[in-house]
């Protein structure tokens, strides 16, 4: 058995290069993280700041082409898997069966012309194929039914285009929790869809993850709804994890003066006129050579620009990748 006290997910100096026309591009840049079972930890940022290349980095789904360096390990029930040094083979019992992730947009993730409980039993089918037809099917309502589908049955007939956005999305979850992975993606679950239903599905993801002791890593650009969901956060910016700790202190002292900037541009009750960031994230072709937020900081001194800052500690867990900590 797994100690306790060994995390489900350990990422080390990650990084992810990929090809352009004017050269190579690191989207993910030595990124370090870990998530223990039952955990959740949110990871946000803007646009463009490389979430989404670092969970398909993780899943093993990268463009061709691609580079990866650095250390990736899964605790599993028999051993620790490197996903770095995984093949493709080897990949296909991971994706599902250990690690599972959910989508962004349901409908373009889904397939069109299969029935959606069509969809769930191939995936159980794929991790499970000593299962009689009955077993799988009756495994997949089962899914729909964890995931808080209402008339699971009925559901499970239906097509894609038959349902709502968030029974869609309630529907992929059901997908990717069926073969049981042990670790959850979840790559902005909830945009597009209305704010009460927002709230059932982070509250739905939420209570998985308690019941099934499932680590979870969701990715948002939303600070308000990492508060909802996750215990730690870690902030991404150009490609690296520039401020990381418990959700509590970095929500209520942010370290770094991009999520201070993030928190200014987020609305509040007590808020009248948002405070944007100024200026864009840079062009991963173009960084600047030290600190990536630089160029829009308020509050850069000479010596921000002379190197990258390594991740300082203020007390505890709580660190930041910035000089004025």
């Amino acid at each position: 058995m797994i100690n306790v006290m060994a995390p489900l997910l350990e990422v080390r100096g990650l990084i992810v290069e990929l090809p352009t026309a004017a050269g190579w591009v690191r989207p993910v840049n030595e990124v370090s993280l870990s998530i223990s079972a039952g955990e959740s930890l949110g990871l946000v940022g803007e646009s463009g700041s490389g979430k989404t290349m670092l969970s398909l980095a993780l899943m093993g789904l990268l463009p061709l082409g691609a580079r990866v360096s650095g250390e990736a390990s899964l605790a599993t029930e028999a051993s620790t898997k490197s996903l770095m040094a995984l093949g493709e083979r080897e990949w296909r019992d991971v994706r599902g069966g250990e690690i599972a992730m959910v989508f962004q947009e349901p409908m373009t993730s889904l397939n069109p012309v299969m029935r959606i409980g069509a969809q769930i039993e191939e995936t159980i089918r794929a991790h499970h194929p000593k299962l009689s037809a009955n077993e799988v099917k009756r495994k997949a309502v089962d899914s729909l039914r964890r995931a808080a589908v209402p008339e699971p049955e009925a559901r499970a007939e239906q097509f894609p285009h038959q349902l709502s956005g968030g029974l869609r999305q309630r529907a992929m979850i059901a997908m990717a929790l069926a073969a049981g992975p042990r670790l959850l993606f979840a790559d902005e679950p909830t945009t597009a869809l209305d704010v009460t239903v927002q709230k059932q599905i982070l509250d739905l993801l939420d209570g998985l993850r308690r019941e099934l002791k499932l680590g979870l890593l969701f990715i948002t650009h939303d600070l308000g709804v990492v508060a909802q969901v996750a215990e730690r956060v870690a902030v991404m910016y150009a490609g690296r994890i520039i401020e990381e700790g418990p959700v509590r202190n970095v929500l209520a002292k942010p370290l770094h003066p991009y999520t201070q900037g993030l928190l200014r541009s987020s609305p509040t009750l007590k808020r009248g006129a948002l405070m944007p960031i100024p200026g864009a994230v840079p062009q991963l072709i173009a960084l600047p050579p030290g600190c990536a937020f630089e160029p829009r900081c308020d509050l850069r001194r000479a010596e921000c620009a002379a190197e990258i800052p390594a991740l300082r500690t203020s007390g505890g867990d709580h660190a930041a990748r910035c000089i004025l900590v």
